[in-house]
């Protein structure tokens, strides 16, 4: 598998190439999140040309100019698939970019090969934007020093208790990766999702899978069953002692539910494509 760094436009994009041609993945980390929230999922992407990068104001992407929105977001990704020439991909969401993936499939439906959403919600309840509003200000008011107690809040508020106590390495990387970002963008991004508007879930024809944590309280269990019966034939998976930082917390996990979900649609294109054969 070759790595490649790259910038498009003012984005920050890593790809990763497995030997030989195979299908795309693009992997839409959350608020406060990087490319690299995907990397411990990486090894159930190894078949796949798998594109990861920072949403703008994010990691190490640039901040964008003027307000950010769900609608540009969707752009953005388009933007990036349309640099690497990928007409259709595997999509990949947590937290916000499941909100933005979400978009994606029901605007572009022949472009998004499946959905695997962890930490999923079609948008912020009523209740959660006010909060969230909030947390822009002080990003923006008090700036690394604010983005350090935002950080410290949200490690506790995000994570499981088991987490907490027998995954520090994930506790620092939760923390590292909200610390970091630049206050202004992160501030912004915290704006586009309080805006979020849902998707049409009733829309998105691809294979979805729903991946949550049964102590996540940004997408409880109830809430992301809710979902699931919205969007037709989709799959719902609820993990143990497992906050919303589902990818982190509960890798091992995430790895083999996403290479079963891949096997099993590879095994229902076979049999369509055996049918499709048959009839002819």
């Amino acid at each position: 598998m070759a790595s490649q760094f790259h910038l498009v436009g003012r984005i920050a994009v890593d790809v990763e190439t497995p030997t030989g041609a195979g299908e795309a993945a693009l992997c839409i980390h959350g608020l406060g999140g990087t490319s690299n929230t995907w990397t411990p999922l990486l090894p159930a992407l190894s078949r796949f040309t798998t594109v990861r990068f920072d949403l703008p104001g994010s990691g190490r992407s640039h901040r964008a100019e003027g307000m950010l929105s769900v609608f540009t977001l969707v752009e953005t990704c388009l933007r990036v698939l349309s640099s690497r020439r990928i007409e259709r991909a595997h999509v990949l969401g947590h937290s916000l970019g499941t909100i933005i993936a979400l978009h994606l499939a029901a605007r572009e439906p022949k472009m998004v090969r499946s959905l695997a959403l962890f930490g999923p919600l079609l948008a912020p309840p009523d209740v959660a934007r006010t909060g969230i509003k909030a947390r822009a200000e002080k990003a923006r008011r008090e700036g690394d020093a604010g983005m350090q107690a935002i950080a410290d809040s949200l490690v506790q508020a995000a994570t499981s208790a088991e987490t907490k106590a027998r995954r520090p390495a994930v506790v620092a990387y939760v923390r590292e990766s909200l610390m970091r970002q630049d206050p202004e963008g992160y501030a912004r991004t915290c704006e586009a999702l309080a805006d979020a508007k849902p998707a049409d879930a009733a829309a998105i024809v691809c294979p979805t899978l729903l991946v949550t944590g049964d102590e996540d309280g940004v997408a409880p269990p109830q809430a992301v069953r809710a979902l699931g019966g919205k969007i037709a034939g989709s799959q719902v998976e609820v993990l143990r002692g497992c906050g919303h930082w589902t990818p982190l917390e509960k890798a091992e996990e995430c790895t083999e539910i996403l290479r079963r979900f891949y096997a099993r649609r590879g095994s229902v294109e076979r049999e369509a494509r055996h049918v499709q054969y048959s009839v002819h």
